[in-house]
C-alpha cells in the first residue's frame, strides 16, 4: 500500500496526535454556528496559528451533514512544483497525525481520462495546501474517501470539468484551499480582499487575478460549476494574518466560504 506521508506535521500544524486534536477542536468551538449545508467550501491554507481560526469559521458547518458525506474532493493550487493542468496521486492513503484516509481510485481513475488531468505524486509529496485541510475534514466528518488534487496552470474550464465529473449528490463534498492577496500592508489588503470576496460572491471568476488569491485557479473553476448549478455563496468569515497572529505591515488574506443550494 502506497500512504502519502504528512510534509508539514510540526510545521503548518501540531505533529503530536493529541495536540493536533485539542488545536482543531479549539479552533471549531470558537467558531459560530452556521445553518447552510455547503456542497463545496473555500478555506484557507497557512500555518493554523494564522489561518486555523477562519478555516474552522467554515468547518464547523459540517457537523450537521457529517453523517452523509462520504467522498471529498480537495483541490489546491502548487507551490512547489510547477504544473501544467492537474495532478492526482498513485498513492492509496495520505496519513496525518490523527490517522490515514483512503483515496477514492475510482473517482481518480475518472478523472484521469481527461486532458488535463495526470499523475504526478512529485506535485503531493511536499504541498501543504491539501494537507492542512485533512486534520479538519478528518474532526469534523465521520468517513470519507479523499480525490486529492493539486492544481497548476488550468484555465477555469478546465478545472470546472473535472469539478462536473466529480460533482455527485449529497455524499460528495467539495473543498478548494485558497489564501487570498500576499505580503501588503494591512489596509491595502483588506481593500484588496473585500473586493476579491466580492468577485467570489457574485461568481465572477474573470474578477480574481494573480494577485487577488493564491488559489485563483481551482476557486475560479468552482465559481464557474457554481454558476452552472445554481449555488448561492456566503463569506463566513474575512481576516488576515494581522488580525490573527502576525505584523501589520506585510499580511496574508484569508477567507472561508460556503457554496450551497
Amino acid at each position: 500500500m502506497i500512504v502519502r506521508q504528512p510534509a508539514v506535521a510540526g510545521m503548518f500544524y501540531p505533529g503530536e496526535s493529541s495536540e493536533l486534536k485539542s488545536a482543531v477542536l479549539g479552533y471549531l468551538q470558537h467558531a459560530d454556528v452556521i445553518t447552510e449545508s455547503p456542497k463545496a467550501m473555500i478555506v484557507p491554507h497557512a500555518g493554523y496559528v494564522y489561518s486555523g481560526p477562519v478555516a474552522a469559521s467554515a468547518y464547523r458547518c459540517l457537523e450537521k451533514i457529517s453523517h452523509q458525506v462520504s467522498r471529498v474532493v480537495l483541490l489546491g493550487p502548487s507551490h512547489r512544483v510547477p504544473l501544467m493542468g492537474l495532478a492526482v496521486s498513485n498513492a492509496d492513503c495520505f496519513a496525518t497525525p490523527l490517522g490515514e484516509i483512503e483515496l477514492d481510485r475510482e473517482s481518480i481513475d475518472e478523472i484521469l481520462s481527461l486532458p488535463q488531468v495526470r499523475n504526478l505524486d512529485e506535485a503531493h509529496s511536499m504541498e501543504h495546501s491539501l494537507e492542512v485541510q485533512l486534520p479538519f475534514l478528518q474532526l469534523t466528518l465521520d468517513s470519507f474517501k479523499l480525490v486529492p488534487i493539486v492544481v497548476g496552470d488550468a484555465s477555469p474550464d478546465e478545472v470546472c470539468e473535472v469539478l462536473e465529473r466529480l460533482w455527485g449528490g449529497a455524499e460528495t463534498l467539495i473543498v478548494i484551499s485558497s489564501d487570498l492577496s500576499h505580503y501588503h500592508d494591512y489596509p491595502a489588503a483588506q481593500a484588496m480582499d473585500r473586493k476579491t470576496s466580492q468577485a467570489i460572491e457574485a461568481l465572477q471568476p474573470e474578477q480574481i487575478q494573480y494577485d487577488d488569491a493564491c488559489g485563483r485557479n481551482p476557486v475560479n473553476g468552482l465559481l464557474k460549476a457554481a454558476q452552472q448549478h445554481g449555488l448561492k455563496v456566503r463569506t463566513v468569515d474575512l481576516r488576515n494574518s494581522g488580525d490573527t497572529a502576525g505584523p501589520r505591515d506585510e499580511v496574508v488574506g484569508y477567507g472561508a466560504y460556503l457554496f450551497y443550494t
